[in-house]
Formats: C-alpha cells, sequence, structure tokens
C-alpha cells in the first residue's frame, strides 16, 4: 500500500482548487452574453408565465431615438396596485412583427401582467399575450341560462306572492 504525507494531500486539493477555479473563469469569459433584447424576451416570457393581471389605462405610444440612432416604439401605461398608482413604459420595437404601433389605441382601458413581488415590473404586450382591448364592450353579456324576457315574468310572480 502506498502511504500519502499530509503535506502530499494539501499539495493535490490546492491544484484541484486552481484547476476548478481556472475552469470557472474560463467558462465566465468564454459564455454567450445575452444582447438587451433576448434579456427583455425572457424578462416578458417570465411575466406571461408567471405574472398577474391587473387593469390599466394606455396612456400614449411614442417614439424615442436611443444611443447608437435608431427608432424605438414606445407604450405608455398606468396600473394601480393596492392603492399605489404605477405609469410604466415598454419597448414594442421588437414585436413589430405582431404588433403594428399605428394601430395601437390610446387612450383605452387595457390589461398589465405584473411581478407579485416586484409590481413595477410589468408589460403590456408579449410574444404570445397581448394586454391591448381592440373595443369596449358597452353591453353586459347575458347569462346563458336567463334571458330578460324570462327575468321579468319571475319578477311578476314574485311580486303577485
Amino acid at each position: 500500500m502506498i502511504q500519502i504525507s499530509l503535506r502530499e494531500w494539501q499539495i493535490a486539493s490546492l491544484a484541484a482548487g486552481v484547476a476548478v477555479a481556472t475552469g470557472a473563469a474560463l467558462w465566465l469569459l468564454a459564455r454567450k452574453r445575452l444582447s438587451a433584447d433576448e434579456i427583455e424576451q425572457e424578462r416578458r416570457q417570465s411575466l406571461v408565465n408567471y405574472g398577474r393581471i391587473v387593469d390599466g389605462m394606455l396612456l400614449d405610444g411614442f417614439q424615442i431615438e436611443n444611443e447608437f440612432g435608431e427608432v424605438r416604439n414606445m407604450l405608455l401605461y398606468q396600473y394601480e396596485i393596492s392603492g399605489v398608482s404605477y405609469q410604466c413604459s415598454q419597448d414594442i420595437t421588437a414585436l413589430a412583427a405582431i404588433l403594428d404601433a399605428a394601430e395601437v389605441k390610446i387612450g383605452m382601458p387595457c390589461s398589465i401582467r405584473y411581478q407579485p413581488g416586484s409590481p413595477e415590473n410589468s408589460i403590456l404586450v408579449a410574444e404570445r399575450w397581448s394586454g391591448l382591448r381592440n373595443r369596449v364592450s358597452t353591453e353586459w353579456p347575458s347569462h346563458p341560462r336567463t334571458r330578460s324576457s324570462d327575468l321579468s315574468v319571475r319578477l311578476a310572480s314574485v311580486s303577485k306572492q
């Protein structure tokens, strides 16, 4: 049997630690970094999967120019959670394939998805979900089992008794 001294174990463990640290550093330097658009897409996807929905109001649609000279389409919206009012904007430029910024109706009610622990983290539109509403219904939908004529007959029979 081979006897290994304490000093040899210390040298071997130090060499293993240096090898692990070097491997981790190389991995951090060589890994693919996500672009800002990819990070935003992951944020939207996370909110679609786990976010809560609240009613809000679409306030404005506007364009801004970033530091690279690109024009970005933005939507400004407002919502309220637990008595706190939030005003947020969302860049919808990456969603141009599914959303035409010119057709967005400003001033309409909308649905907002937000992160429950951090309500300022919210979205109005994503790849698989949209909180935009085309129109506001002015009619209350009738219950499928109750027609207004049936209701008036029932009320009349109750009032006779």
